[in-house]
């Protein structure tokens, strides 16, 4: 047996003996109270990200992870009118990051037209780095600290991702055995929660093959237009190896015709007999996305429209073979620190990092599937690691503003064994 099976079968009494839904808090008249509005509130005024396209093929395939952030912030400061001379600070979200992140998106930054003034720090939370810098930009300005900042997510998985991105452990992090778990892959780790938690490859291509649905019947009513910011970059033909400026303004991995029986037809990722196969696992991709946030009281004396606001946010750490499962932990402590339930919640953002485990999710929190990503997810459209959290919050509040509806979770499982949730409100 090698070690990340026996790793992982540490764990499968773990999951085996979670059978109980965690039931939400229930709000005294919680939903209500986020409807209020307040001077303090902290509003997002403009948000919006590039398309997504597909890693080492796509419209972005040589385009690099800063290049991307500047198309995305300039699209930011042209859309808002925001005087760039106000922008504080910049929080940007990147799990492969080239040169340590840091340097790169300050270069960026200063590209997009922000002025030297503008600090800009990058950070990496796994899968929630995009949404973790929102919440630091919006933390920041609940403190005082700022007054006007933007946080982003971006990620070159089409430059940076592969075998090397995973360094080797020491000595010490592979004799402990849950540091040494925070290596396993993550399709063999959610292949087994899959197994051991009953979730059928039935179930998860019926799944994915709805998220193509919804995203392919998005697509096509333009509903992705407005948070979507094209952007013209160079593209090398690879039939040709002639280099041509393109504009990318789409999601190159929404495709038609894909069905439950078509899914059904392929082959199995990370076991022989497994369930988890490249059609209900999300699709490795390329994107940027920025979101600008300031108080309420802010926005209305520079004249900003104000799209919605950011509420609350959570984190949760879980055994890091169980990483799948970290939305069932991070949603409820969310809806504690709100005081609102799903039934207050018109849509869910969750990730959807594998069918499998959004599925298993779901039903443990007793969220109605249609409550989840009605125009498709990561499945159908992509998941650059570090951007997908920023990138939620436009698919959001969208949404919501576009169907009436007010109150949204963002949430996603994050690698390690972590998860991360957020509510939002659009106005």
């Amino acid at each position: 047996m090698s070690a990340a099976n026996q790793r992982l079968t540490q764990v499968s009494g773990h999951l085996a003996g979670s059978q109980s839904k965690i039931a939400p808090t229930e709000g005294d008249g919680g939903r209500a109270k986020l409807l209020q509005k307040n001077p303090d509130d902290i509003v997002v005024t403009a948000c919006l990200r590039t398309a997504f396209t597909k890693g080492g093929k796509g419209g972005f395939k040589d385009t690099a992870a800063a290049d991307m952030l500047v198309g995305a912030f300039k699209s930011l400061i042209e859309r808002s009118k925001i005087d760039p001379a106000l922008v504080e600070d910049i929080a940007v979200g990147s799990v492969l990051p080239p040169g340590g992140g840091a340097t790169e998106f300050r270069a960026a930054a200063l590209a997009a037209g922000f002025p030297v003034s503008a600090a800009v720090k990058s950070l990496n939370r796994q899968c929630s780095s995009g949404l973790q810098a929102c919440v630091d930009i919006a933390n920041a300005i609940s403190s005082g600290m700022i007054e006007v900042g933007v946080g982003a997510g971006v990620e070159s998985m089409s430059l940076q991702y592969g075998p090397g991105a995973v360094t080797e452990f020491s000595e010490l992090l592979e004799s402990h055995p849950e540091s040494a778990n925070c290596k396993v892959p993550m399709g063999v780790l959610s292949e087994q929660m899959a197994k051991d938690r009953g979730v059928s490859r039935k179930v998860q291509d019926a799944f994915a093959a709805n998220s193509y649905q919804k995203a392919l019947k998005a697509q096509e009513a333009g509903l992705f237009d407005e948070e979507i910011a094209p952007l013209k970059v160079k593209w090398e033909d690879p039939k040709t190896g002639e280099t041509k400026e393109i504009t990318v303004a789409k999601d190159d991995g929404v495709r038609p015709g894909i069905t439950a029986e078509s899914l059904g037809k392929i082959k199995p990722a990370f076991a022989k007999d497994g369930s988890i196969h490249a059609g209900n696992a999300s699709q490795i991709s390329d994107g940027a996305a920025a979101v600008l946030l300031m108080k309420r009281s802010t926005a209305e004396r520079l004249g900003q429209t104000i799209l919605g606001k950011y509420v609350a946010a959570s984190v949760a750490g879980v055994a890091p073979l169980l990483m799948g499962i970290g939305p069932w932990a991070a949603i409820p402590k969310v809806f504690e620190k709100t005081g609102i339930n799903k039934d207050d919640v018109d849509i869910f953002e969750i990730n959807e990092a594998f069918a499998s485990q959004c599925v298993w999710c779901a039903n443990e929190l007793g969220i109605d599937e249609k409550k989840i990503n009605p125009k498709g997810g990561a499945i159908a459209f992509g998941h650059p690691l570090g951007c997908t959290g920023a990138r939620q919050v436009s698919t959001l509040l969208y949404e919501l503003r576009r169907t009436g509806q007010k109150v949204g979770v963002t949430s996603m499982c994050v690698g390690t064994g972590m998860g991360m949730a957020a509510v939002w409100v659009a106005e």
